[in-house]
């Protein structure tokens, strides 16, 4: 019992090394980037290398399951706890993961996206005003205030990156509607598209629905951004989705 209350005795300390299985991804043998689940064995992988095995395969690279005869990537989702759990597990991964994308936007010429910024920033240490030697007066503070105002003032929409869609029904059976073009965050999902559209026409659900880039199906899970660098990558905005009446598939 005497052991119980030393708290040297209760610490047990576990190596990274000793649950890297749990936290790589088995196509690329790294550290899990924007972790994706399949939904019918739960197995892990990061996004860009599960939907790329998936152009060619529809089981799950681990157990070999089949996920889907057809349409497999519907069936895959985000899985952001997985991926909060690597992040703090992992030293220094987020911060190399979110320079590695902002440097792809810079060397393009593009602007940075604001999710991307807005990451950046939160991830930067507090400043210590009495550990450095530097104390804020209320005049530099005010005047940085004044700055900062007419930025938050002019920004209408979220800071994270926007999407402009339009939407577009090619089906006899629903209607159209009557404001196509839409603006939202990169970070919606299809899911979000299907329950807007089923609100506007007055479905009674959503389910009933089907999206389509380039006449492909879209998984309920897929975000707008994936969409737009998947499919969408060098042709012109808006992103054109279609919706139709969702169809059994044997």
């Amino acid at each position: 019992m005497a052991a119980l209350g030393n708290p040297d005795m209760l610490t047990r300390k576990i190596k990274l090394w000793d649950i890297n299985a749990h936290i790589t991804c088995r196509l690329c043998e790294g550290y899990l980037i924007d972790a994706t689940t399949v939904t019918e064995c739960l197995h892990t992988f990061c996004r860009s290398c599960l939907v790329k095995y998936l152009e060619e395969n529809n089981t799950c690279p681990t157990c070999r399951i089949v996920i889907h005869q057809s349409h497999p990537l519907q069936y895959i989702g985000h899985d952001r706890t997985m991926q909060d759990i690597v992040y703090k597990l992992v030293p220094g991964l987020q911060e190399a993961e979110i320079k590695k994308q902002r440097d792809f936007y810079q060397k393009l010429g593009l602007e940075v996206p604001g999710d991307i910024k807005g990451e950046l920033f939160s991830m930067k240490p507090p400043l210590d005003p009495q550990r450095n030697g530097e104390v804020k007066t209320e005049d530099t503070a005010n005047k940085e205030t004044a700055e900062e105002k007419p930025e938050e003032d002019n920004d209408y929409h979220r800071s994270d990156e926007q999407v402009s869609i339009c939407l577009e029904c090619n089906s006899s059976k629903l209607r159209g509607l009557k404001r196509k073009w839409i603006r939202c965050s990169a970070q919606a999902t299809v899911l979000h598209l299907k329950k807007f559209i089923a609100k506007k026409l007055n479905l009674t659900s959503f389910n009933e629905l089907d999206i389509l880039c380039n006449e492909e199906i879209l998984g309920k899970d897929h975000t707008l951004k994936f969409v737009v660098v998947t499919r969408w990558r060098f042709k012109k905005s808006p992103l054109l989705l279609h919706y139709r009446p969702k169809m059994d598939l044997l």
